[in-house]
Formats: structure tokens, sequence, C-alpha cells
């Protein structure tokens, strides 16, 4: 049987508040990297930030309640995650602003 910490899990969250301008991203990556896990982050054009989260459910879980305080500079008001089924890249990447 395996160990539950080290199933895997995925999800993406959408951070929402004063998270753009105030190196959320930038923080995110350096964050989830420490914490080994794989993904990416993402400004939204309607001023939230996204991201997902690929790897232990430990560090999936220690990943997610930080984004609840993100960089000093951040003003996080909420953050909602669900399950993603989506593809997950090798590493931790910041992606370019998503445009509708």
């Amino acid at each position: 049987m395996s160990d539950p910490e080290q199933l895997l899990r995925v999800i993406r969250v959408i951070i929402m508040g004063r998270v753009q301008g105030v190196w959320y991203r930038g923080w995110t990556v350096e964050t989830a990297r420490a914490l080994g896990l794989q993904g990416w982050v993402r400004n939204l054009s309607n001023g939230d930030v996204e991201a997902v989260f690929a790897g232990s459910r430990a560090g999936v879980e220690t990943m997610q309640a930080r984004c609840h305080q993100g960089p000093p500079a951040a003003q996080v008001q909420s953050v909602t995650a669900e399950a993603w089924t989506g593809p997950v890249p090798a590493g931790f990447h910041q992606r370019a602003t998503e445009r509708h």
C-alpha cells in the first residue's frame, strides 16, 4: 500500500484580490519550485491569477494554503480550487497573461 502523502494531486486555483503588479506570479514560481511542484501560473485579463499545481498531496496542500497570503504586497481576497485534468508541464513555469 502506498503512503498517502506521496499520492499525486493536481489542482487549478484562482486567486482574487490585489494580486497583479505585486510580484504574485514570481513568488508563486519560487514557492512552487521550492515545494517540488510542477505546473504553471499566469495573470488573467480580469485581474485574477490562475495556477495549476501538481505534486504530492502535502506539497499541493501547502502551496494552496500559502496562496491565501502570497507575497508581502498582495492583498488576497479569496482562493478557489478545483481538480485539474488538463496537461501539466515538467517543472513550474510562468505563462503569459490569458486574454479573451
